[in-house]
């Protein structure tokens, strides 16, 4: 069996967003679960609209997801003289010609075949005039006008379109470009693919594809069209359900292994488990399991699948990604420490980076800068509470124990001998230590503070 190569063709038109991001996550895993290529092509024949910063922002959102290419990646800007000259082969074989019809021309037709209940489509009028090159000419591929053109697609199954119903399709424009197309067939059989699995969007074009890649005497690839990707209204999926550039997902502190393990499950399926490694979707990948209906994007399964790949990393894992967001808050540079001390304590509640810097800002603010919340110094340190401050403080400062153990066993201490309930005294200190009243648990909270700043912001709130 021949080697399986496949392709991802972005447009530097846009950003790479969710849709995109997913029909390369299947050509990636179709490619490595059969130890094939993948390669990867930047279609940008757009000149007006095709620009370096979008490639740029293309490549990059392929490295943050994991998503390495073979080869490539190739320009078809820079390989029209390819293009064109399969087109000259086609006019040389006879499955081309020169057309002198304009735009208005071609309106004109489609707007007559349209009033007399026709579909609406070029006549072919200058398919046998034997026409060569001249000023305003396009070329024209002679396209089948009887029987059907059918083929298997792996996703939808067996696909035919009537070729009555196709009209002979432009291969090179009257400027002498070549046009998506001629450029997309003579791209895939120079790189060797072999499997094309993109949108459904793209259904239409295929038996065009094949109708030139037939006439090249080119081999026909095996398609696939997927759903599309739709917003939990059912709606075409916009930026409001989340249709953004995957990099901005990581502005929003996703993973990169949870982007990708949502993205695979939008439209396949592996029996019922939900959570993959990059590695596991590989394993298990196949085109037979991709579903033939169209997949809704939901943000909070998204982030429930976030947090449990951010409960399986390694706190040494996560401290140089977590301290990006630390940063962002605008405080000074956390210490590895710190952080790898600080994480372990978020990781069951946390559904981004972004939520669990938020959360932790107090670890990594400095003592003098700790800011309280107004209603919560108004309600928990009162003067009974400052008393009960002042005695826990003098019990910690004499602590030498300063772990997790330890405080707990000083603080079950002073409330036995004091009387007071526990309750009365912790939430005042987490006030405290924290500017607020929600904190991980109060042991841990004061041990990865550490004495000194355990003992600092007591004053602070004492004072």
């Amino acid at each position: 069996m021949p080697q399986v190569v496949t392709r991802f063709p972005p447009s530097p038109t846009g950003y790479l967003h969710i849709g995109g991001a997913r029909t390369a996550l299947f050509n990636y895993l179709l490619a490595r679960h059969t130890g094939g290529r993948f390669v990867l092509r930047i279609e940008d024949t757009d000149a007006a609209r095709s620009t370096p910063e979008m490639t740029r922002a293309i490549l990059d959102g392929m490295a943050w997801l994991g998503l390495a290419h073979d080869d490539g990646p190739y320009f078809q800007s820079e390989r029209q003289d390819l293009y064109n000259a399969n087109v000259d082969r086609l006019l040389e074989n006879g499955h081309a010609y020169w057309c002198q019809c304009t735009p208005e021309d071609v309106q004109a037709m489609r707007d007559k075949a349209m009033a007399e209940g026709r579909k609406p489509k070029y006549d072919g009028r200058c398919r046998s005039l034997g026409l060569g090159p001249g000023p305003g000419r396009c070329v024209r591929l002679k396209t089948p006008q009887d029987g059907s053109t059918a083929f298997p697609d792996m996703v939808k199954g067996p696909v035919a379109y009537p070729n009555a119903e196709l009209d002979d399709l432009v291969i090179r424009r009257a400027d002498g470009g070549a046009t998506y197309h001629m450029a997309v067939v003579s791209d895939d059989h120079a790189m060797g693919v072999t499997h094309v699995l993109r949108g459904d969007d793209h259904l239409n074009n295929t038996p065009r594809q094949i109708h030139i890649l037939q006439a090249l005497g080119f081999p026909v690839p095996v398609y696939g069209h997927v759903p599309m990707i739709l917003g939990p209204d059912k709606k075409k999926l916009s930026k409001r359900h989340g249709a953004m550039s995957v990099m901005e997902y990581e502005k929003m502190g996703f993973l990169p292994e949870a982007v990708v393990n949502y993205l695979a499950r939008l439209g396949w399926a592996h029996g019922d488990q939900e959570i993959f490694t990059l590695d596991e979707l590989v394993a298990a990948f196949s085109t037979e399991n991709l579903n033939s209906s169209a997949a809704c994007f939901d943000l909070e399964k998204m982030l429930w699948v976030n947090a449990h790949h951010l409960r399986a990393k390694a706190p040494a894992e996560l401290s140089p990604l977590l301290a990006r967001f630390v940063r962002e808050l605008g405080l000074p540079e956390p210490g590895r420490a710190r952080l790898e001390a600080v994480i372990p304590l978020y990781q069951p509640r946390a559904q981004t980076l972004v939520e669990m810097a938020q959360a932790a800002a107090f670890f990594f603010t400095p003592d003098a800068g700790l800011a309280l919340d107004p209603e919560a110094a108004a309600k928990f340190l009162t003067p009974e509470a400052r008393e009960h401050l002042a005695a826990v403080r003098a019990l910690l400062a004499g602590l030498a124990d300063f772990s997790v153990a330890g405080i707990e066993a000083a603080l079950h201490g002073y409330v036995e001998a004091s009387g007071v309930k526990f309750k009365l005294i912790a939430q005042p200190i987490r006030v405290a230590l924290t500017g607020k009243t929600a904190s991980p648990g109060l042991y841990e909270t004061m041990a990865v503070l550490g004495k000194e700043s355990t003992l600092a912001r007591l004053d602070r709130a004492l004072a």
